[in-house]
């Protein structure tokens, strides 16, 4: 099963387990959102919204809020010593799709446990000496 959502004025195609990148949310790192946007359940047979299907929705879990990549606005106009050099960088929140809600249900899956580091053993003896 597959749905499209609209968040940040974008569109998504989204399966459970899927990570995306989106315009910045609100919520906390780990806690779990319900976004209610949703254009199109697909699957078997498919449920198109009219704008939006009725009782629909997806449960995601926020893993982190980052900033993109720089992007550079230089504007120069020849001859006249006349330049402008403007940055930005967009804020973005990483979100793990846990699930796809239908009838208005919510969601059973909680956040994932943050996995721990594994330290060699190796790496053990040289610490300790």
């Amino acid at each position: 099963m597959f749905a499209v959502i609209k968040t940040g004025g974008k569109q998504y195609r989204v399966v459970p387990d899927d990570v995306l990148e989106v315009g910045k949310i609100e919520g906390e790192v780990g806690s779990i959102l319900q976004l209610n946007e949703v254009l199109v359940l697909g699957g078997d047979t498919p449920v198109l919204g009219v704008p939006t299907v009725a009782g629909a929705s997806v449960a995601v879990e926020v893993l982190d809020h980052k900033r993109g990549p720089k992007v550079i606005a230089f504007k120069k106009r020849r001859r006249k010593n006349s330049r402008r050099k403007r940055g930005y960088r967009d804020e973005i929140t990483v979100l793990r799709i846990s699930e796809i809600l239908t009838d208005g249900a919510k969601p059973t899956k909680g956040p994932r446990p943050k996995r721990e580091k594994v330290v060699k053993e190796a790496d053990k003896d040289a610490d300790a000496a």
